[in-house]
C-alpha cells in the first residue's frame, strides 16, 4: 500500500511539472544515459520514441533546404541551397561552413543521405543549456568541447537562443542579414521588442510562428517568394485593432509593421552594404564610421536605428534565379516585394534594402556562385578567377572566364522589433513636411492628405 502511494504521488508530480516544461528535462535526465561521442548518437536515442517527429521535420525546408513553388509561371524548386544573395552568393559550393545552421549532421556534398532520420540534430532546436554549438569548419557537426550528455539530458521547447543561433547571425555575423533579427532579441528590452521583453509579453518564437507537425511558418523572401506560410499581426490582434476609426481605416492599406516599427537595428548596428570588389586587397580603407573592411570579404557599411524603405507588397516576391541574365550596368533586385496601390492584397510594409557589389560573368551576364570557403576558397587563396571556376562547376552554370563586379539589392522584410505603442509613429512622422513616406514611389501623386477631396474620404 506504502509502495502504490508513493507511486501515485510521483505521478501527480510529474503531471504537476508538465505543464511547466520541468517533467521533459527531468525525464530526460533520468533516461538519457549515454556517452555519447556524436550527435547522431543521441538522436539514435531519441528516434527510440520520436520516429514521426523526424519523419514529419524532414519534410520540412528546415532540412531541404528547398520546396516546390510556382515563380512566374514556373515550377521551381527553390530554398537556401539554391537560391543566390548578396551576401556569401551561394551555398552549395560552401557547405561544409553552411551546414552550420543545417538541422542535421555531416551535410558537405552531395553524398548527404536526407531519407536517414540519424542525420537530423534534434539538440539544435532542444537544447536548453545554451552551451551547444554547431561547428562551422566541420559540415555541421557538434563542436569537440561542447559536453554531449549533458545536452542530451536536459532538452526542452524550442526558446529563442535555439532559433537566434542561425537566424540572429545570417550572413556570417550578429545582425549582418535581416535587420530585425539579432542577439539583443534573445533578452530585449521592452523598448526593443514589446513582444519578446521579459518585461513586455515574454513570447518565444512559436508564439508567433505558430508550428504544426514540426512546420514553422514565416521565411524569408528570396526563399520562399510564393509567400506560402505567410501570416500577418492578425493571428492575435483585431483587424481594427484602435479606438480611433482613422487609424483603423489606415489598416486596410498600411500594414501593422509600418507604424509599430519606427526603426530596425535599434540595439545592434546592421549591414546595409557589402561591396566585395575591394576584398583581398592588403590596405585598410578610410575609418569612415560603420564602414569596416576585411581583407576576405571587402568593404562592409553597417548602420544602426535604420528608418525603413516603404513599398507595397501582397505578401508575395520577385527573385532572381541562378543563371538569370543581368544588365551590370544598373543593380539587379535579387529579391523584391509584390504589389502597388490598386492591388487589394496590398499593404505599404516596411523593408531594409541591402545592397552589394559581387562578382559576375562579364561574357555570360549571370552571377557567379563564388567559391568563397575552405583552403581552396577565396577566403584562404583570394584569387578570384579560381574561386569562380570552382563555384560555377559545382552548381552547373556556365563560366566564361572573365568576371567583373556588378551592383545589387536585396530586399528584406522588417516584422520584428515592434516597439511599445507609445513609440508608434504619429500622423506627422508620415503625413507632415518632413514626412518619410516616399508617395511618388508608392503611386500617389504627393502625400495624399494634402487632396481635401482624399482627405474627406479616408
Amino acid at each position: 500500500m506504502k509502495q502504490a502511494l508513493t507511486v501515485l504521488l510521483a505521478l501527480l508530480l510529474f503531471l504537476a511539472l508538465a505543464g511547466t516544461g520541468m517533467a521533459s528535462e527531468k525525464a530526460s535526465h533520468g533516461f538519457i544515459k549515454g556517452p555519447f561521442k556524436s550527435g547522431k548518437e543521441v538522436t539514435k536515442v531519441c528516434l527510440k520514441c520520436h520516429e514521426e517527429e523526424a519523419r514529419h521535420i524532414m519534410a520540412t525546408p528546415h532540412w531541404t533546404w528547398q520546396r516546390e513553388q510556382v515563380i512566374d509561371g514556373k515550377k521551381v524548386s527553390l530554398g537556401k541551397i539554391n537560391a543566390i544573395n548578396n551576401f556569401c552568393t551561394s551555398t552549395p559550393t560552401n557547405r561544409v561552413h553552411c551546414s552550420e545552421c543545417h538541422i542535421g549532421y555531416g551535410w558537405a556534398d552531395e553524398t548527404f543521405d536526407f531519407s536517414d532520420p540519424t542525420n537530423v540534430d534534434c539538440l539544435v532546436c532542444h537544447d536548453t543549456t545554451g552551451h551547444y554549438h554547431k561547428d562551422g569548419d566541420n559540415s555541421g557537426e557538434i563542436r569537440k568541447e561542447v559536453d554531449i550528455l549533458h545536452v542530451a539530458q536536459n532538452v526542452g521547447k524550442p526558446n529563442r537562443y535555439n532559433c537566434g543561433a542561425c537566424h540572429f547571425f545570417g550572413g556570417g555575423g550578429d545582425a549582418v542579414k535581416h535587420g530585425d533579427l539579432d542577439s539583443s532579441m534573445e533578452f530585449p528590452e521592452r523598448t526593443t521588442d514589446i513582444h519578446m521583453s521579459p518585461d513586455g509579453l515574454d513570447f518565444a518564437c512559436q508564439e508567433c510562428h505558430a508550428t504544426e507537425n514540426h512546420k514553422v511558418p514565416g521565411a524569408n523572401m528570396a526563399t520562399s517568394p510564393d509567400g506560402k506560410g505567410v501570416f500577418d499581426c492578425t493571428q492575435c490582434h483585431d483587424a481594427a485593432p484602435h479606438q480611433e476609426s482613422r487609424l483603423n481605416r489606415h489598416t486596410d492599406t498600411v500594414s501593422c509593421q509600418t507604424c509599430h516599427i519606427p526603426a530596425f537595428a535599434r540595439e545592434i548596428p546592421t549591414q546595409m552594404d557589402w561591396d566585395w570588389s575591394t576584398a583581398g586587397g592588403e590596405v585598410s580603407l578610410s575609418p569612415e564610421k560603420g564602414v569596416k573592411y576585411r581583407k576576405t570579404m571587402g568593404t562592409l557599411t553597417y548602420k544602426k536605428n535604420v528608418v525603413p524603405t516603404y513599398a507595397w507588397f501582397n505578401g508575395k516576391a520577385g527573385v532572381y534565379l541562378r543563371g538569370e541574365k543581368i544588365d551590370p550596368a544598373k543593380p539587379t533586385k535579387l529579391a523584391w516585394p509584390l504589389g502597388d496601390k490598386n492591388d487589394p492584397k496590398a499593404k505599404i510594409h516596411p523593408f531594409k534594402v541591402h545592397t552589394g557589389k559581387q562578382i559576375y560573368d562579364t561574357e555570360n551576364d549571370i552571377f557567379v556562385t563564388a567559391h568563397v570557403y575552405g583552403k581552396d576558397g577565396f577566403w584562404t587563396t583570394f584569387d578570384w578567377a579560381s574561386a569562380a571556376e570552382i563555384g560555377m562547376k559545382s552548381t552547373g552554370l556556365p563560366y566564361s572566364g572573365k568576371y567583373g563586379f556588378a551592383p545589387t539589392e536585396m530586399w528584406w522584410r522588417i516584422d520584428h522589433q515592434v516597439a511599445p505603442k507609445e513609440m508608434a509613429l504619429q500622423c506627422l512622422d508620415c503625413h507632415g513636411d518632413k514626412g518619410r513616406m516616399p508617395w511618388k514611389q508608392l503611386g500617389y501623386q504627393g502625400d495624399p492628405m494634402d487632396n481635401p477631396e482624399w482627405a474627406r474620404t479616408h
